[in-house]
């Protein structure tokens, strides 16, 4: 979640993606006599509305993706994901039943740690009982450290102002499974690192999905998984013309190879091997 404290303006790569959005009509140059200009002044006027600069609503954008990423990556369905303010927050994604929590004030991870805590063994006991607690609260600091960790991916710059609220969750919920303030400090760095090598293969995915709520400014759960599946399905294609451009490349290669070596023989066609003699 990006809460109500935009970060740092003004970094270079942000601006890189202009020329990617210039083809959605989002940002970046316009062209005229192409109906861009409307569509970039409607998204001009936008943010004037929300109180954004450009650069803050690409940081939300990006961050928002990011969590949308790892969330999948990690098997959590999704419900949504907006990039539009709400009550505390800049932007939002929410679990595929977290809307009338939300609603009823009872997402947040301290509601969730004080209902667990009571549940929990203290040092020494048997934990194999709640040994699905352990893994849910590791990847759940996971998804929340990755807002921050795709930023630093896409947008680098400083971010130390991003993703308060996603740390003090991210606390929240390490209080369950740590019991020094050095462990806890230790689990949340790990959760960061972790976080930045789930997201790194998929940079480009999580730069179409923040393009993409930006201009539209919400998408639910089904509208998330088909553009990272057209996404996915468009780099397997890429990569299997790649493989076929090589394995021709290889095999004129070779052509020319016995060419050189005997040249009668390069001319002699060919019988198959399981061809009727």
């Amino acid at each position: 979640m990006s809460e109500r404290n935009p970060a740092e303006e003004g970094n270079a790569p942000a601006a890189s993606l202009a020329g990617t959005e210039a083809a959605a009509g989002v940002g970046g140059t316009t062209d005229n006599g192409s109906g861009l200009d409307e569509e970039v002044d409607e998204y001009e006027t936008l943010l004037a509305s929300l109180g954004r600069t450009y650069e803050q609503d690409v940081r939300i954008a990006v961050h928002e993706a990011g969590h949308i990423v790892a969330a999948r990556l990690l098997g959590h369905p999704l419900g949504g994901a907006t990039v539009d303010p709400g009550s505390g927050y800049e932007g939002r994604v929410w679990g595929e039943r977290h809307v009338e929590a939300f609603a009823e004030g009872r997402g947040d991870a301290a509601d969730v740690r004080e209902a667990i805590a009571p549940m929990m063994p203290e040092p020494g006991e048997n934990v194999s009982a709640v040994s699905d607690v352990f893994a849910n609260v590791y990847s759940h600091c996971i998804e929340l450290a990755a807002g921050r960790a795709a930023e630093c991916m896409l947008l680098g710059g400083d971010n130390s102002r991003s993703a308060v609220d996603d740390r003090r969750q991210a606390r929240e919920l390490a209080l369950l499974i740590c019991k020094s303030e050095e462990a806890i400090t230790a689990f949340l760095s790990y959760c960061d690192v972790a976080a930045r090598d789930l997201l790194m293969p998929y940079g480009d995915v999580v730069m179409v999905l923040s393009i993409v709520l930006r201009i539209r400014r919400t998408l639910d759960g089904a509208e998330i998984d088909r553009i990272i599946w057209d996404v996915e399905t468009r780099k397997a294609l890429a990569a299997e013309r790649r493989r076929r451009a090589e394995w021709r490349k290889c095999e004129l290669a070779a052509e020319r190879f016995r060419a050189e070596c005997d040249p009668l023989d390069a001319a002699t066609p060919r019988s198959r091997p399981d061809a009727v003699r």
